[in-house]
């Protein structure tokens, strides 16, 4: 009897192996190549380019590379000695302005009480027109004193938003050009991830659907959702890639589905885990 059961019994344990590898499998097949997910993710972060906005030579930098800023906060200073003589020059100019155009006003009250053969009524449009032009001049002289104003002011650079501070360029000595960037600070509010998935996965993507970040670098996984699906990419036949998103494809001998960038939010990053703008990551969709 124990002679008959064992052709059975490895039979059967041959048909449960061969079940649990097509099993393994299939998991794997769909997995792989069904499910909505990749490995060419990209955390990415708005970059602000900080320059000064006049010109002259930096005074001053107060703060290091890679440190961490909030919004408002110094990042250098240009010398403002010429810009405070400039704003002394303004203010100067328009109590000049001022003065004229009291003293056009009095002309003008006065040739106004005088009667019609003293005064002639082209003596007294002209008085009045002469007032117009010096009033004229005075809005001129207060604008360009609000202008040096606040080329005054832009002498000392600050932080536009909360980040870090990246590829420090600038250091005490330097000359700044006007609008030229000397640094870069990364938004630290601004963090997100784009995924690269295959337009064949696209109809599994939809907006706000549950995802997983898991970051090359170690550390655990991230939640976030899908903001948003990108509705355009370089096509490279055409030529021209304008502002669209140029995306590789893996091998450019044989045809592959084309990626498409989807912008994944983030819901919450722990504080043990520091993002870096560039890093790679993983990106599942776990469904709506």
């Amino acid at each position: 009897m124990r002679d008959k059961l064992t052709p059975l019994f490895r039979f059967l344990l041959s048909a449960l192996v061969l079940g649990g590898a097509l099993f393994a499998g299939h998991t794997a097949w769909t997995r792989y190549m069904e499910s909505p997910w990749t490995r060419d993710g990209r955390v990415r972060a708005d970059i602000v380019s900080i320059g000064a906005d006049v010109a002259g030579t930096v005074t001053s930098v107060a703060v290091r590379d890679n440190q961490a800023v909030q919004a408002g906060d110094v990042l250098f200073t240009v010398d403002p000695a010429r810009y405070r003589a400039a704003l002394a020059q303004a203010e100067a100019a328009l109590a000049a302005q001022q003065a004229e155009v009291r003293q056009r006003s009095r002309h003008v009250q006065r040739r106004a009480g005088l009667g019609d053969d003293i005064v002639s009524a082209e003596s007294r449009e002209d008085a009045g027109d002469v007032a117009d032009a010096a009033t004229a001049r005075l809005r001129a002289a207060q604008a360009a004193r609000d202008l040096a104003k606040l080329n005054l002011e832009r002498t000392v650079v600050r932080a536009p938003v909360a980040g870090y501070v990246t590829n420090l360029q600038v250091h005490a000595g330097d000359y700044a050009a006007a609008g030229a960037a000397r640094l870069a600070l990364v938004d630290s509010g601004s963090f997100h991830v784009i995924g690269y998935f295959e337009e064949t996965r696209l109809p599994m993507l939809k907006a706000g659907a549950r995802a997983q970040v898991r970051l090359m670098g170690g550390g655990g996984a991230l939640r976030g959702h899908i903001d948003s699906i990108a509705r355009g990419i370089t096509d490279r036949d055409a030529g021209g890639a304008g502002l669209l998103a140029d995306v590789h494809p893996t091998f450019n001998w044989v045809r592959l589905a084309q990626r498409v960038p989807v912008r994944i939010a983030l819901d919450g990053v722990p504080k043990d885990i520091a993002l870096v703008a560039g890093a790679t990551c993983t990106v599942e969709i776990n469904g709506s």
